[in-house]
């Protein structure tokens, strides 16, 4: 019964971009394959880094895929690994988050059962340099929406859908196309909302990966720039002053919050 029920799984292919993260990168990888899932497919996509990343990626020869040479950014990274990859099932994993325990096989199984879900989230710890969780409140936020609130509506003012801890079928990158290789922030909130016009989210209710913040993160270095790129996307999809008075709204709160309680 149980062999039967394994070879029904999809193929699950995740694409790690990366560039100088030799201090976390080889904990996303290990998460990855310790997760034991028995059809999956790990590309890591190297901008040419210097930092004893390649060194770090040579000790996994034969294991994953990998790739070290210049590249345009994060956007390109992610859609060169995109290009290559052949599961029926994509998810993309920066090199300084990680995968929870069993989080593939939860993942995998809910797409074979559900063959009318095109894509699927679920919920994203957030923590911080030593793997302690943090802004907790943060998350138990996004987790609301996420369980109660999944409109299209309400993911134009607030972005609750976490990217490490989000999949997507072949055929979505086939039908919407790649990743906006124009942002160098908030990528996957565009990615996002340009699915969200075409398929229904579907959620689980689980933790299935982990979100790392440390001093060189984008979302640490410079919150208001992705706020402000947060803004601008949202017009790409919508011309209602409501929506948008209510993003500018939630991400000035937003902010105020975060420079009153999150800096570290």
């Amino acid at each position: 019964m149980q062999k039967r029920m394994i070879t029904k799984l999809p193929k699950i292919s995740i694409i790690t971009p990366t560039y100088n993260q030799a201090k976390f990168i080889q904990q996303t990888i290990d998460s990855v394959f310790s997760q034991n899932y028995p059809y999956l497919e790990y590309i890591v996509m190297d901008g040419g880094s210097t930092d004893g990343t390649v060194e770090i990626l040579k000790k996994y020869n034969g294991r994953l895929i990998w790739f070290s040479e210049r590249d345009r950014g994060q956007s390109h990274a992610i859609n060169k690994g995109l290009r290559k990859a052949k599961g029926k099932i994509i998810c993309y994993l920066n090199s300084d988050d990680y995968l929870e325990n069993n989080s593939l096989i939860k993942v995998g199984e809910f797409f074979s059962k559900n063959k009318q879900a095109y894509w699927l989230t679920g919920k994203c710890k957030i923590v911080d340099e030593n793997n302690h969780e943090v802004r907790r409140l943060i998350t138990i936020y996004k987790n609301l929406f996420l369980k109660h609130c999944r409109s299209l509506t309400l993911n134009q003012i607030i972005q609750f859908i976490s990217q490490p801890a989000t999949f997507w079928r072949k055929e979505v990158v086939e039908r919407i196309g790649y990743f906006d290789e124009s942002l160098n922030y908030d990528m996957d909130y565009d990615y996002w909302l340009r699915t969200w016009f075409k398929y229904q989210l579907y959620f689980i209710d689980d933790y299935l990966a982990s979100y790392r913040i440390h001093y060189s993160s984008k979302a640490v270095t410079s919150p208001e720039t992705q706020f402000k790129v947060e803004y601008d996307i949202v017009k790409r999809y919508t011309s209602s002053k409501s929506i948008l008075a209510f993003h500018k709204l939630h991400s000035n709160l937003a902010l105020l919050f975060y420079r009153l309680f999150l800096v570290k």
